[in-house]
């Protein structure tokens, strides 16, 4: 047997609610769009979502963005990794999520949001748009494949990209016009209409669409949901992809693997020889390994010495892994892993600065003027 496939799944959400419970403003501000569902044909979800088509955005700051991400990639990764265990993490994700809070922020919330996120101003909304459009290769992951190993003459798949924004409003909130038409120009997302107030319901219906845009593997978004709750602004990533390279199957034996704290454990090893884009720096190695049809690549860092694991996502060393990349010849050991992590992240973000966001008196009034906060 071969193995051909990695993938990777992320979700992550932004939760806001209003300081004294769920009741909801009659809508008096221009440009508000009440929530209040009407009836849908076959039991549909009722979405609140502008006429606007999706752009095409001219001149988007993507790189800006990309470096932004980066750097808080770097910084949100030391403020939350726990040396004792795995940590996946996107920032990616967590920038969808807060970018589309952002189009509904103003004011020090909308500051602060884009000092810690690095997003660029203006031009956030037309970068994240021109990314999506970029990278993502269909709406939603195909169905859960029955076996995760192929025979080798079955040939490789293409890759599969998606990035899923769901946004889950509390039914009869008053949701401005100029807010859906950026979710809708820019995302091409509109808002779903739930009933916080009955929580086990609503939670049932946002681990539905998690679960759908994930192809099942995520399953549950939150442990509970507070009935105070009048927004939830959800993001999923997955990637499902073919090595270009597979592993064989016969080569994978158990071997030593240094862990971050210094200790070593048996894990089991897929071993490759062959050409491969390689590079070393001060402190870190790193390879490449490339997907299916070219178009991405996996870069794995590996620490030397005695550099925290989590010193090679500083930019800087990111940057030397790219630009020193180059073919040679490598014995390549590398562990088979499946793990997944579930991070409260509002800690680790209000130490990065982004505090306003949190707190009653947190201006998302492009959004909404019931007074909402994270």
């Amino acid at each position: 047997m071969i193995w051909r496939a990695c993938s990777g799944l992320l979700a992550g959400a932004v939760v806001l609610a209003a300081c004294g419970g769920p009741s909801v403003p009659s809508g008096e501000r221009s440009g508000a769009a009440s929530a209040t569902p009407t009836p849908s044909p076959g039991g549909q979800p009722e979405v609140l979502m502008a006429a606007v088509a999706r752009v095409t955005p001219q001149d988007p700051p993507v790189g800006a963005a990309v470096a932004g991400l980066t750097a808080f990639g770097h910084d949100l990764f030391s403020a939350v990794a726990d040396r004792s265990a795995n940590t996946v993490l996107s920032p990616l994700s967590i920038g969808y999520a807060f970018a589309m809070a952002r189009a509904g922020a103003e004011g020090e919330t909308a500051r602060e949001i884009d000092a810690v996120l690095g997003f660029p101003d203006p031009g956030v909304h037309a970068a994240f748009n021109a990314l999506d459009r970029a990278i993502v290769t269909g709406d939603a992951p195909p169905p859960p494949a029955p076996s995760a190993t192929r025979d080798a003459g079955d040939g490789p798949r293409p890759s599969v990209v998606t990035v899923a924004n769901g946004l889950f409003a509390q039914r009869g909130l008053a949701v401005h016009e100029p807010f859906l038409e950026t979710l809708a120009g820019q995302y091409g997302a509109g808002v779903e209409t739930v009933d916080f107030t009955q929580p086990d319901a609503a939670k049932t219906r946002i681990d539905a669409w998690v679960r759908e845009y994930t192809a099942d593997r995520i399953r549950e978004l939150f442990g509970s949901i507070d009935p105070d709750t009048l927004l939830v602004l959800a993001n999923a990533v997955y990637l499902k992809a073919d090595w270009e390279t597979p592993f064989a199957e016969y080569p994978t034996a158990p071997a030593p693997f240094t862990r971050a704290d210094g200790s070593a454990v048996e894990a089991p090893m897929m071993q490759q020889l062959g050409t491969m884009r390689f590079a070393t720096g001060d402190g870190w190695q790193a390879v490449e390994l490339p997907y299916a049809g070219g178009e991405l690549a996996m870069h794995i860092l590996v620490p030397t010495g005695e550099t925290p694991p989590g010193d090679l996502l500083d930019p800087a060393v990111l940057d030397a892994v790219t630009a020193q990349l180059a073919a040679g010849t490598v014995d390549l050991y590398l562990p088979r892993w499946d793990f997944a992590t579930a991070l409260d992240l509002v800690g680790s973000l209000q130490e990065l600065g982004l505090t306003t966001a949190f707190a009653p008196g947190a201006d998302f009034s492009g959004m909404t003027d019931a007074g909402v906060f994270i």
